[in-house]
């Protein structure tokens, strides 16, 4: 539904919906990475430096992987690769609430995840679906005691994005409390040990190749102005939205931060496994705390999916007619407001 309200938009305003998807903001960098490594950078007129050593190499790696025998263009090749992996995503989203609240509730979860209103970059040529995806089935692989499954799959997401850490941390606090419960098996060690590599190999080859040691991936992203202050930046942002003739944008997104954070409370009194509390925590910390640019908040929050699940469980008990319109609704909304959000200015 999204890629067909794009495609209409699209056909109105005389915009490419391809290009939309695999040639504009993330995405380019993605295949600049793909075609020739990390090499690109743009320094700003205030003497800031964009590098693409910012963009973690899973997903370029990907891109290289499928346009070798295809021809595809890179960025084309990432469209292929997020398309599959929305899928595995979904999947894995099902497996975890399914094995927590029943199939109802798995199928309502993947619907609810799909019907995001940034679902759409679950589309782009970005690597929130790959990463979502891993995280997904490492969780799965957690919660079903499959140690070393879940610390390879940790590793990939390391790989991924920044936020590999939620998945890493998630792995870890099982282990302990496996471990305060009396198991012991070298398969939970290996998985341990293996979860951090991924993250871990990248920032030491970014701290070596510029010459900034432990710190030298936190100096790539502050040339991008990201880091972490513990939402003081994300608060002043809001504030001077109230301040001004945008006070409704302000309103809003208090609510949505209120919102975010009441879903969080429900997963903690549903008593969710604490491997998904930890991850859905960390996600969330990163995404609301972090500086940057605030319009890629709401997409920096889609892996969070367990805040889907106890939606998901709620509309598992309603009739199928009633949880359905609810879908279908929010799901329209969604598409709408995708296709309006990639035709804007600023980036998703």
């Amino acid at each position: 539904m999204g890629l067909a309200a794009l495609a209409l938009w699209g056909a109105a305003a005389g915009s490419s919906p391809h290009t939309l998807l695999s040639a504009r903001w993330d995405s380019l960098w993605y295949a600049r990475v793909a075609a020739g490594g990390y090499t690109y950078e743009v320094v700003l007129p205030g003497g800031a430096v964009h590098s693409s050593l910012a963009f973690f190499p899973l997903l370029p790696w990907l891109e290289r992987l499928v346009a070798a025998p295809t021809g595809l263009s890179y960025g084309s090749a990432g469209l292929v690769v997020s398309a599959v992996a929305g899928l595995a995503a979904a999947w894995g989203i099902f497996a975890v609430a399914d094995l927590l609240h029943g199939r109802r509730a798995g199928v309502l979860a993947v619907a609810l995840w799909a019907a995001l209103p940034v679902g759409i970059v679950q589309s782009m040529a970005y690597s929130e679906s790959l990463f979502t995806a891993l995280a997904a089935w490492a969780l799965y692989a957690v919660l079903r005691g499959r140690w070393i499954t879940a610390g390879l799959l940790a590793a990939g997401a390391g790989l991924t994005r920044p936020v590999g850490a939620a998945v890493v941390a998630a792995v870890w606090v099982a282990a302990a409390l496996a471990l305060r419960r009396g198991e012991r098996s070298w398969r939970m060690v290996l998985g341990v040990l293996l979860a951090p590599l991924g993250a871990a190999a990248y920032v030491l080859w970014v701290g070596r190749r510029t010459g900034g040691g432990l710190l030298g991936y936190l100096d790539v992203q502050a040339g991008w102005g990201n880091g972490f202050d513990g939402g003081w930046a994300f608060a002043r942002f809001i504030g001077d939205r109230l301040a001004s003739p945008a006070f409704a944008a302000g309103a809003g997104l208090i609510a949505g931060v209120l919102l975010v954070l009441w879903l969080y409370r429900l997963c903690v009194r549903d008593r969710q496994p604490a491997a998904l509390l930890v991850y859905c925590g960390v996600v969330v910390a990163l995404a609301l705390c972090a500086s940057g640019y605030f319009g890629s908040k709401p997409r920096l929050l889609l892996p969070a999916f367990p805040l889907m699940l106890p939606v998901a469980a709620a509309l598992a008990r309603w009739r199928t007619g009633r949880a359905a319109g609810v879908l279908a609704a929010v799901a329209l909304a969604s598409a709408a407001y995708g296709a309006f959000w990639l035709n804007g200015s600023g980036p998703p």
